[in-house]
């Protein structure tokens, strides 16, 4: 476990933030965190904040003023991570969305509440969505094995078994809460007791079944008393949520029971279930003043003893044995120092009572492991079923460079510790807010500091990968991981894994694989020039699926083909060199689209043009791997996908001229998209096969060396390199960030050597999706992917409709997958 950074607030000392308590944190599958604290005025009232950061750019925090009148004492996001509800000592719950599809940008427009009774437990129902990892499968070749979907109902069905969507909370007083969002918007809110005799309920915990029952964990406190299970039915019945609760086994601690430990651990400090979808198995932690104890327990179906006498009357055959449920401990730590937060893995691996021997043979997987941070600033990495400590932490704050290094004083006070933790949905990072206020971001080794072959760990990343691939979760926390000279073989790895799928399973992930290579390319200076590439893919992928959508069967009864599919089949069986040729083949009356149209379409049928002469001019320095667009060069399916979009402009450009790609040309007689079609067509026809690509002859390559006295090559503007932390980590180093404040990263040379990302100073800046120039210093507002730095308008200047299914594809994510935040105007 090591240190990756460290954030805090600008002047700590003379601020008004001030951590809250209790601390509330929560981590999403986008990788996105949210964690509260107070802020006081002159008049030391306090407000209560709901701070929301990317972890890539964690200095670029967004605070939000609650609203709520007391301490927040829980977040949690939903199964998608983009919404957050939050619940306080006063009974209100809040839902929190993001506001225009920004990161960084959150309102809240629906809530419920319990009227001044505190929320010590909230939980979103459950969806019915489970998936299984099988770690012992890791190195099947079908996905389907590796990643299988578990039987699992959801909490509250529709109609058509669509899952309905709300939240349960338990209070303090004992009562549990059910919210319920209607398709209309309307919340429906129901409470109910969880039992006939009401109770203080000092910690409680929510988790569900397979059968899409709820089972909530309560306890008041004391160790002395049992810790109580109930289960929880919801339902609606006549437009009501209806709430039905039934009482399960109970359990008492064992170190109550222990004669020597009975008064040793009076309270329960922290009472949790290992998984949400794992109601069979519970950790409990009992704490006194200075030192706690962790027990882990399981509940089983156990066979009932019947007396011989009632056994002559009615003899048990075979399965007819009566049988109960009955928690059983399956391990306890001994004395440890005081736990002060405790941390579940979100990675659903599947573990059962009979695992034990599994779980040991792969103890060093983090996934099996549970965070426990302690009052004197360390932390422990434990197995989740025999608690076994697998990795630990020592804090120790980083310092910068030109701090002088200045011997610790001696504090009276508590030590600096992790007051709420949070692990990343892979396990492979940890989130820490301390009591001072301060975010902690830690690195956990796949090996878990055990040494590992090489080839393991890299299967052990692969594998975390694909699941990232499968579930379209964030891999942000799995970059961490990755050393410069491990990308290559991650990215074959990787492409030799997605081509053994099945062709529709590829068809879906073929963007999010490429969004992982880009991801990963950035990692090492001899990869960086392929992440232009990748990018640009993607670009073309979502230019050619737009453009083909726009055409449109000439006649109802048509074949089963659609135009854009037959345009594909007709391109790839006419290598003529003559694009007029190859277009009198084409039903022409299927391309006819409304005037205004093909004009909104102007910028995008021009970044195709000006792609090919670009690519074409680069021919003869296919020898340099650092020069964006090399992979193209030798990718047929990508160079018959630029000939296919050729023809189609050439088609539209006869309906209305004015949509063509413009050049600047030598000659005004020379027809410049006969000329690109004629060189791309020779260059698509040496690799357009799946064997090995033949080299251009040297008339090809002599051609486009001419080109650029033929036309003008204009200079494309590649999506720029992200401003973002994981490029730029230097390992063994920390950092240490403030919150508000961009920090001065060391650079990427190697990024800047290469061929269109440099950028003078005042240099034009561009709308990379619109492809529209915005000048030096932007004046409409702006927003920027959180992971490839793609920056775009936020309001769109067109209102064709068009364009606005163009638009509609990124709306809510960028094209790599990456999230929306707002950009200052002088800052796209």
């Amino acid at each position: 476990m090591e240190l990756v950074y460290v954030c805090e607030w600008e002047n700590w000392a003379k601020n008004t933030y001030c951590p809250s308590l209790p601390l509330a944190c929560a981590w999403s599958c986008r990788n996105l965190i949210a964690f509260t604290t107070d802020l006081r005025n002159d008049d030391q009232d306090l407000t209560h904040m709901i701070h929301i950061l990317d972890t890539e750019h964690p200095w670029e925090v967004h605070s939000v003023n609650s609203g709520h009148s007391e301490a927040i004492t829980c977040l949690e996001w939903d199964q998608s991570g983009s919404r957050l509800l939050s619940a306080d000592a006063d009974g209100h719950i809040k839902c929190w969305s993001m506001a225009d599809h920004l990161a960084n940008s959150w309102e809240s427009s629906v809530g419920s509440q319990v009227e001044g009774d505190s929320i010590v437990a909230l939980s979103w129902l459950h969806n019915g969505v489970k998936l299984a990892l099988h770690v012992e499968k890791s190195g099947a070749s079908s996905f389907g094995e590796k990643f299988s979907r578990v039987k699992f109902s959801p909490s509250l069905t529709l109609f058509g078994g669509k899952p309905m969507e709300g939240w349960i909370a338990v209070t303090v007083s004992g009562l549990v809460t059910v919210s319920l969002l209607k398709p209309s918007g309307q919340v429906l809110t129901s409470t109910e007791s969880l039992c006939r005799l009401r109770g203080r309920v000092a910690l409680a915990d929510i988790a569900f079944t397979g059968g899409g029952n709820i089972v909530v964990a309560a306890a008041d406190g004391s160790s002395a008393s049992p810790v109580k299970f109930y289960k929880v039915c919801v339902s609606v019945v006549s437009e009501k949520c209806r709430i039905d609760t039934e009482i399960l086994p109970s359990l008492f601690m064992r170190c109550t029971t222990d004669p020597n430990r009975k008064d040793r651990f009076p309270a329960i400090t922290h009472l949790k279930f290992l998984a949400r979808d794992m109601s069979e198995q519970v950790l409990l932690c009992a704490s006194s003043q200075t030192s706690s104890l962790v027990e882990c327990w399981s509940l089983r179906k156990e066979g009932l003893p019947v007396n011989n006498i009632f056994q002559q009357i009615s003899p048990v055959v075979g399965d007819k044995q009566p049988m109960i449920l009955k928690w059983r401990i399956l391990s306890a730590t001994n004395d440890l120092d005081r736990v002060s937060a405790v941390a579940l893995p979100k990675l659903p691996i599947s573990l059962t009572n009979t695992d034990l021997k599994v779980a040991s043979e792969t103890q060093f997987y983090p996934g099996l492991g549970l965070v426990l941070a302690f009052q004197d600033g360390s932390v422990q990495m434990v197995h989740r079923l025999s608690l076994q400590t697998m990795a630990a932490f020592y804090s120790s704050t980083p310092r910068s460079l030109d701090e002088p290094t200045l011997k610790r004083p001696r504090t009276t006070g508590p030590a600096v510790h992790f007051k709420a933790m949070q692990l990343s949905w892979t396990s492979l990072a940890l989130v820490g807010i301390d009591n001072h206020g301060k975010l902690s971001m830690l690195r956990i080794s796949p090996s878990l500091g055990h040494p590992l072959e090489p080839k393991l760990a890299l299967q052990h990343l692969l594998f975390l990968l694909e699941y990232c691939m499968v579930t379209g979760y964030d891999w942000w926390d799995i970059l961490l991981h990755v050393q410069p000279g491990m990308v290559q073989s991650l990215v074959e790895r990787l492409h030799e894994e997605y081509t053994r799928q099945k062709p529709a399973l590829q068809q879906v992930l073929s963007t999010r694989i490429l969004a992982m290579k880009a991801s990963l390319c950035k990692l090492s200076p001899c990869t960086v020039a392929r992440v232009c590439d990748y990018h640009t893919k993607l670009f073309l992928m979502a230019i050619t699926s737009t453009l083909k959508s726009l055409l449109r069967p000439h006649f109802l009864n048509t074949p089963d083909k659609s135009p854009g599919d037959r345009l594909a089949e007709i391109c790839a069986k006419i290598t003529d060199v003559d694009i007029d040729k190859v277009m009198i083949n084409l039903k022409t009356e299927e391309f006819v689209l409304d005037m205004n149209t093909l004009q909104a379409l102007q910028q995008l049928l021009q970044w195709v043009g000006d792609f090919v002469l670009y690519l074409l001019v680069s021919l003869p320095n296919q020898g340099s791997p650092l020069r964006p667009g090399h992979s193209f060069l030798r990718d047929g399916t990508s160079l018959g996908t630029l000939r296919e979009l050729m023809v189609v402009i050439r088609i539209w450009g006869l309906l209305k001229p004015s949509c063509l790609p413009v050049y600047t040309a030598t000659s005004d007689t020379q027809d410049s998209m006969s000329l690109l079609f004629r060189l791309l067509t020779k260059l698509w026809i040496c690799c357009r096969d799946e064997g090995p690509a033949s080299e251009p002859d040297e008339g090809l390559v002599d051609e486009c060396c001419l080109l650029p006295s033929q036309l003008l090559v204009p200079s494309l503007d590649w999506l720029p390199a992200s401003d973002g932390l994981v490029s730029r980590l230097q390992p063994k180093q920390p950092l240490r960030l403030r919150f508000g404040r961009a920090p001065t990263l060391p650079s990427n040379t190697s990024t800047l050597q290469l061929d269109g990302l440099a950028r003078a100073p005042g240099q034009p800046k561009i709308d990379h999706l619109r492809r529209l120039h915005l000048g030096a210093y932007p004046t409409e507002e702006c927003k920027a992917c959180t992971r490839c730095g793609c920056v775009t308008m936020l309001k769109s200047p067109n209102k064709a409709t068009a364009v606005k299914q163009w638009e509609q594809r990124w709306i809510k994510n960028c094209l790599c997958g990456g999230l929306w935040r707002r950009v200052p105007l002088s800052c796209p």
